[in-house]
């Protein structure tokens, strides 16, 4: 039989008890990096006192996926399978998907196993009291695209939740705040890890928080529910208007709660 096992995000406590034993026993271990998960396994061995079977690790990542099911034959499952993100949940921003896919379609049993997700610690720590919400995960990493992506997050209609690499999250601030500067937002890095944090408060008091702060650690950003306001002016919509550049920062001034003369000078910059 097939497992999707999902792995600590931080806290190598957060393991369940079904998946130590699952890791103890399993024959083939497909994972996205066979040196993350042997280390894995070996660390899980010395604190909970499991015996592992001998195994074989087969790298299964975004990049071979399609290439390894070619190499596969559905009798392979007869024995434990299991397999491993390297943090979190596997087919959450994570490979697994199209293994699922390949047990679905030749009909061996699969189960993935409840665990660590980062996503619904961050949606619970939020306080945004919601019913619904909408998982985004990575934007695109940069141009029209990503502006875009970030424009329907924000304007989604649910609280909408995001994942953002520590390279990047000034960057993301930085848009959010040109979009809604107003929005309240919620964000919380390395979660489950000793040296977790997280901020609430609208995005140009993050923004100003974020000037002193580390950095340093994966993110997961909530955004407070909006729903589009009809005839909403973006500050990208001001770009694309033929006028010059001191009317443009005008106006870019009144939706960015920044002053005339700062806006005229980022324009002249870019």
């Amino acid at each position: 039989m097939l497992h999707f096992v999902p792995t600590p995000i931080g806290n190598l406590e957060d393991i369940s008890l079904r998946s130590l034993k699952l890791l103890e026993s399993a024959q083939i271990v497909f994972c996205e990096d066979t040196r993350v998960a042997k280390k894995l396994i070996s660390l899980l061995k010395e604190r909970n006192s499991i015996i592992p079977v001998e195994k074989q690790y087969i790298s299964m990542h975004s990049h071979n996926e399609q290439y390894v099911l070619t190499q596969l034959s559905p009798d392979m499952f007869d024995q434990d399978v299991i397999y491993l993100s390297d943090a979190g949940m596997p087919a959450v921003s994570d490979p697994g998907c199209i293994l699922i896919s390949y047990a679905q379609k030749h009909g061996i049993k699969h189960e993935v196993i409840p665990g660590a997700n980062a996503l619904l610690v961050a949606y619970a720590s939020s306080g945004f009291c919601q019913t619904q919400f909408l998982f985004y995960g990575f934007l695109p990493h940069k141009g029209k695209d990503r502006k875009e992506s970030l424009q329907r997050a924000m304007y989604s209609g649910f609280v909408t939740i995001l994942y953002e690499s520590p390279h990047r999250i000034l960057k993301l601030i930085d848009q959010i705040c040109e979009i809604e500067p107003n929005r309240e937002i919620f964000l919380i890095k390395e979660i489950s890890k000793y040296y977790s944090s997280s901020f609430k408060a609208k995005a140009f008091e993050i923004q100003e928080q974020f000037k002193e702060q580390n950095i340093k650690g994966e993110w997961v950003v909530v955004l407070d529910r909006k729903e589009q306001e009809l005839g909403i002016v973006t500050v990208d919509d001001i770009l694309e208007l033929d006028i010059p550049k001191k009317q443009a920062s005008k106006l870019i001034a009144k939706i960015t709660k920044k002053s005339p003369k700062e806006c005229y000078k980022e324009l002249l910059s870019h």
